[in-house]
């Protein structure tokens, strides 16, 4: 019994110094690139498009994203039923790249204020 005993604690005692740690960790990285970024609205009235968004919001999304991106914004304005029982729409679209964001908030500046005129002209 006692050399059972003495050989079960050298095995133990064996294999647990046998097992090797590993003192490195394995490091894991993820990086997340995005490299584009697309908002489309789609409105009913001149109402919705001013209290859907306003230019500092498309601004804090720009700042939101890294250099070189490929930028787009684009607003569907639907209309009325026409004729033939489909609902009417016209789109404006820009599309830049966000190391040009000053030019990028001009453009959807003008479409925005495009798309208010065609709702106030349209009544």
């Amino acid at each position: 019994m006692k050399n059972v005993i003495t050989s079960l604690v050298l095995l133990m005692t064996a294999l647990g110094f046998s097992q090797t740690t590993i003192k490195e960790e394995a490091e894991i990285t993820r990086t997340v690139s995005v490299e584009n970024v697309d908002v489309a609205i789609t409105v009913d009235s001149a109402e919705e498009i001013e209290s859907t968004f306003t230019i500092d919001d498309i601004k804090e999304l720009l700042d939101l994203s890294s250099d070189n991106e490929m930028v787009s914004f684009k607003i569907v304005c639907r209309g009325d039923y026409m004729s033939n029982g489909k609902k009417s729409s016209m789109s404006y679209k820009v599309e830049g790249n966000s190391n040009n964001r000053d030019d990028f908030l001009k453009s959807v500046e003008k479409i925005r204020t495009s798309a208010i005129k065609y709702y106030n002209n349209k009544n």
